[in-house]
């Protein structure tokens, strides 16, 4: 092999800094220079001899159309907070809640129309001719009613303020017009957009790859008005930022039934990723996307018809994109970026069918990040967070091919940072390194296949909800970030695959979660069929990995559905007088490393006595084994990402599958992760600490020893050694 140390690094440039600009091009190895938010490229950078990436949002920067078309802003439902009567009538401010610079109510009639006011005591709808609006006062009026019970008016609003703009704005101290964004759902904007294209792609000669962020439609994110409670709710993969009067009518007009207020708000609660959805749910994500499609490639037409390519970034305004959805590849993208934080991010970019395949790293060049922590600011320390990100991603990245890595944000925050500067070359390198390999071939894994069972199965392969520091109370996502960069085949499945037949292509089966969430799989595990041939299937030689509450729902004789395959079940508090089985836990060498740790869960028990024990924490059972037929049930009560816990939990997946007495390609020290690829006889080992450590690996031609430097990488070729 031989290294190259140019290619595969998008860079931001910025018009003001042209000498830093390029400086950092030929460090970092740059082919591409990409404009940001809030910046933009002077001809110095663009007439540099680089490939131009530029950056557009599609629905915003168009103040001055939106302005004059304010009935084509986008919008959304809101719902008040709940209020008591204290007599028979009930006066309500619709925007007590709400930040006004970003929403404004929306009174048109026929808006009105799909306004609700709720007896929330007795969960009625309360009939419309006791209720009305009051334009002037911004309040709504609620007569005839009961004493004593809570209401809530559920109502149609614009979003004035485009919620990226707005962060950026509120962020990095953009002193700029408040960004509208429209909606393409109209065809009078449809016709504007189309022609915008067109012109943007005629004034934008130099331009190689379009980059859309992302298409039409943002993730939910209702902003307060109390600054103690500022962000409301936030659900990256809501599509509570998709409604409008006409989708609404269109909505009708295909699927034959009205969708309603209360069927976005669900009583305040909102239908989050995170719980099952509803048919009515599914049938409005199939038609928000059918219609995201149906129109985003009309624009990405006119960008080919310029000779550009078209790529995606998978965040911001990515609702109704849905990378893993059937028709996705009827868009014509010819690549994806995807801002990672994390490996299951890595991963999920990297299993899209495009063309290329881009991440974006982090830390942003903001001055601050998403938590509102200092990154390149007082206080902040980017370097350090490169590295914690950065051993992260990489994982991922010895799995499964990246073709790009890239940065974001404002170049000239780097200047007091040249350690920084310094990591990132590294990082480039060590990337394009990665990358090479995996054009030899394959790195080796175990025989062993994984399927993550939940009820969003394939179209959510490798995410939930968000980005992994934003969905942390969630097992499920620490277990996506642990098999991220595991030398295992893993794929992820829905209900309806066990009934099409799936089980027969996988060893092991992992469903994680709390109960009633859509990582459980709430009234799914209903279902008695999936119970019957998971069972049968565990019997003949499989092995279910349950953790949290798996297959948990209530109204059956246990609440762990396949609590008799698990050995386990959960008490509800229905056996608080029954016996319980008595247990000592067993010495299971080599499963369990040292200094991991499961969470206990209360109230966990043997269901027969057969189930042993490994690990107990604080007098609950953590961690229990089961053998059914020929398979096995396995329990955990918890599960939290960290490097000794991810060796657990391939511990445990080897064991499954009887493949535990094979040791070859693992490291010794679980601080250390390593990867092999056969065809070119390379062997990558990779520290995932800020301390030296000393590892050991088992090859084929013997036992290697290295010492290996904080956060760092070797790459060695041991064929023949």
């Amino acid at each position: 092999m031989t290294a190259t140390r140019k290619g595969g690094f998008t860079l931001p440039g910025e018009s003001g800094y042209e000498a830093l600009t390029l400086q950092l091009a030929e460090k970092w190895g740059a082919d591409v220079i990409r404009d940001s938010d809030g910046t933009q490229l002077s001809d110095e950078i663009i007439n540099a001899g680089y490939d131009i990436y530029s950056t557009i949002c599609i629905i915003r920067d168009h103040n001055e159309w939106a302005a004059r078309n304010r009935d084509k802003l986008q919008q959304s439902f809101l719902i008040t907070q709940p209020k008591v009567a204290v007599q028979n009538y009930l006066s309500i401010y619709l925007m007590e809640d709400f930040f006004a610079e970003q929403f404004q109510v929306n009174d048109t009639d026929d808006a009105l129309k799909y306004w609700q006011v709720y007896d929330r005591t007795t969960n009625t709808e309360v009939a419309r001719e006791l209720w009305h609006y009051d334009r002037e006062s911004g309040n709504v009026v609620i007569s005839g009613i009961t004493p004593w019970h809570k209401y809530t008016v559920s109502f149609l609003a614009y979003r004035i303020w485009e919620e990226i703009s707005m962060y950026n704005h509120t962020t990095n101290n953009w002193q700029k017009e408040h960004l509208m964004q429209i909606d393409p759902m109209y065809e009078q904007t449809q016709t504007y957009l189309l022609d915008w294209m067109e012109n943007w792609c005629l004034s934008h000669k130099e331009t190689n790859v379009v980059r859309f962020t992302s298409m039409f439609y943002n993730f939910v994110w209702i902003w307060g008005s109390d600054e103690r409670n500022r962000h409301l709710f936030t659900d990256w993969g809501s599509y509570d930022f998709t409604v409008s009067v006409r989708a609404l009518q269109l909505f009708e007009d295909k699927y034959g039934y009205s969708m309603t207020a209360e069927d976005f708000v669900n009583g305040g609660h909102y239908r989050v990723s995170h719980i099952p959805a509803g048919q009515r749910k599914l049938d409005w994500m199939a038609f928000i996307n059918d219609f995201v499609i149906d129109f985003g490639k009309q624009l990405i037409d006119i960008v080919h018809k310029h000779g550009k390519l078209a790529y995606v970034f998978y965040d911001d305004s990515w609702v109704g994109i849905e990378p893993y959805n059937e028709r996705f590849e009827e868009f014509g993208f010819d690549g994806l970026i995807k801002c990672v934080f994390s490996g299951y991010e890595a991963r999920l970019c990297s299993g899209v069918k495009v063309d290329t395949h881009e991440i974006r790293l982090h830390p942003y060049l903001f001055p601050v990040g998403l938590g509102g922590a200092p990154t390149f600011a007082e206080g902040g320390n980017p370097t350090l967070d490169a590295k914690q990100y950065w051993i992260n991603i990489r994982r991922a990245l010895l799995r499964e091919p990246i073709d790009r890595i890239g940065l974001g944000g404002y170049l000239h925050l780097v200047e007091p940072y040249p350690d920084f500067c310094d990591y990132i070359e590294k990082i480039a390198d060590e990337f394009r390194e990665i990358k090479q390999l995996h054009e030899y071939g394959k790195p080796y894994q175990i025989q062993t296949k994984v399927a993550v069972l939940h009820s969003w199965g394939n179209l959510r392969a490798w995410t939930l909800s968000g980005h992994f520091h934003e969905t942390y109370m969630h097992d499920l996502i620490h277990v996506n970030e642990a098999l991220a960069g595991l030398p295992v085949e893993v794929r992820f499945i829905h209900f309806d695959d066990i009934r099409a037949g799936v089980l027969q292509e996988v060893d092991v089966i992992i469903n994680a979660g709390f109960a009633g969430s859509a990582w459980s799989g709430g009234q799914h595990w209903q279902d008695s069929q999936v119970v019957e041939l998971l069972t049968q299937w565990v019997h003949e030689g499989g092995t279910f990995i349950g953790i949290h509450q798996p297959s948990a729902v209530e109204g059956f004789d246990s609440f762990f559905r396949m609590a008799h395959v698990l050995g386990v079940d959960e008490d509800r508090g229905s056996r608080v007088s029954h016996g319980k089985w008595a247990y000592e836990t067993v010495n299971a060498a080599g499963l369990i490393p040292e200094g991991a740790y499961v969470t206990p869960k209360g109230n966990v028990h043997l269901t027969n006595g057969d189930a042993q024990v490994v690990l107990e924490q604080d007098g609950q059972i953590a961690l229990s084994v089961h053998s059914f037929g020929k398979g096995k049930g396995i329990y955990l009560s918890s599960f939290e990402f960290s490097f000794v816990n991810t060796r657990l939990l391939f511990n445990l997946i080897r064991y499954a599958s009887n493949e535990d007495q094979d040791n070859l390609y693992i490291p010794d020290n679980v601080n250390t992760e390593c990867a092999y690829y056969p065809d070119s006889g390379m062997l990558v080992v990779i520290n995932n600490s800020d301390q030296p450590q000393e590892t050991s690996i088992p090859t084929e031609n013997g036992t290697l020893s290295y010492s290996i430097e904080p956060f760092d990488t070797i790459i060695k070729g041991i064929r023949g050694v």
